[in-house]
């Protein structure tokens, strides 16, 4: 389901921004009828300096989750080229009518895995996933007919190999669909707004500077970005480029 989180620049890093500033000018128009910072400065700086402490500890283990996951979905575009290569690579090991079958069916399923990871548009992405069931298909067929005549273990290592590509593909999906909960986005978000609040509080007034009104919540909201830019695999504009799976093409030709 495509939420908010799959449009970091068009959506997250505006969105955030004004809210962000929107509290901390909550903040520093509170602060022009309130007490608290002129009876209690030193209170008020422990609470502040807490807040923003752990705001920047949330954000930081946050992002430290969509890198995880950033690394763990290009690692797997490395294994799935290479159980295509491999298993392009044993079909010669079952006979040669059912081997030729295998040997195309893995062609064409190695160009469809490359629009799986460039394609944005999702009609494409949703033929492009029956296209590869389809061809995951047309392979277990070839392998397991030409596996049938003769079995020896040689031919179950062509078995093993059409085996490894398809739970590739269980892998990669299930890496995608991993994402940063929403709750913990729920949290840093409620926790950047008291903040934000708390920092145009501190300002005293409606003489806040510039500086506190604006750059504070375009650094957060920076921060967001960022984060919710790594966590969306297909509408970030850091994406995982399926170098290997390019390069696999290229040698099948």
């Amino acid at each position: 389901m495509t939420t908010i989180l799959d449009y970091p620049l068009l959506l997250v890093f505006p969105i955030s921004f004004a809210v962000l500033a929107l509290a901390t000018w909550l903040g520093g128009r509170y602060a022009a009828s309130s007490k608290i910072v002129r009876e209690s400065p030193e209170d008020f700086n422990v609470v502040q300096t807490a807040t923003l402490t752990l705001l920047g500890l949330i954000i930081g283990f946050t992002f430290s989750m969509a890198l995880n996951r950033y690394d763990q979905r290009k690692n797997l575009e490395e294994e799935e080229a290479n159980a295509i290569g491999t298993a392009y690579l044993r079909a010669d090991l079952v006979a040669s009518p059912h081997a030729a079958k295998l040997r195309d069916a893995l062609k064409q399923y190695a160009g469809v895995r490359v629009r799986y990871y460039t394609t944005r548009d999702a009609a494409e992405l949703q033929a492009a996933n029956a296209q590869a069931a389809k061809l995951q298909n047309d392979m277990w067929a070839a392998v397991r007919d030409g596996a049938l005549e003769n079995p020896n273990p040689l031919k179950a290592l062509a078995v093993a190999s059409v085996n490894d590509v398809v739970n590739s593909q269980g892998y990669t999906q299930a890496a995608w669909w991993n994402r940063i909960p929403h709750g913990a986005w729920v949290l840093m978000s409620l926790l950047a707004i008291c903040a934000n609040f708390l920092v145009g509080l501190g300002a005293k007034g409606t003489s806040a500077p510039l500086r506190l009104m604006v750059v504070f919540p375009m650094i957060i909201a920076a921060a967001f970005f960022l984060i919710a830019d790594i966590d969306a695999p297909r509408g970030g504009a850091i994406r995982v480029a399926p170098q290997n799976l390019l390069a696999l093409v290229d040698s099948l030709r």
